[in-house]
């Protein structure tokens, strides 16, 4: 499967659906984020099941405000409408499958358990 651009006018739809989906926060000026492109797309093609998501920086400006983006790459991973992963910077493709493994074996009974715990 192919990457998928997020915009704020998609964002909240596709984030907030079951399953996992993987945000990349690229920008077309930053060569990190151009050399972590293939290695993205390589990855949406291996899980068909996960959704890639791309949100241009440049072009999105809201959405890089809402979620705090200083540097990109930034990746995001949400699970179940849960963001359970943010982290700047570009992953080598063992590092980025790792992240998917990781992600795969969550309990997301126990991530919202801790999560309402927090907002206590």
């Amino acid at each position: 499967m192919a990457t998928v651009e997020l915009t704020t006018a998609n964002f909240d739809e596709v984030t907030g659906k079951d399953g996992i989906v993987l945000v990349d926060f690229w920008a077309d000026w930053c060569g990190p984020c151009k050399r972590f492109a293939p290695i993205y797309e390589r990855s949406s093609e291996k899980h068909p099941d996960i959704v890639f998501g791309k949100v241009d920086t440049e072009a999105q400006q809201e959405l890089g405000a809402k979620f705090d983006i200083r540097s990109i790459p930034t990746i995001m991973a949400i699970r179940d409408g849960v963001i359970v992963f943010a982290q700047p910077g570009a992953l080598p493709e063992s590092a980025l499958e790792n992240l998917i493994e990781q992600v795969e074996a969550l309990d997301m009974e126990d991530v919202r358990r801790q999560l309402a715990e927090h907002k206590h």
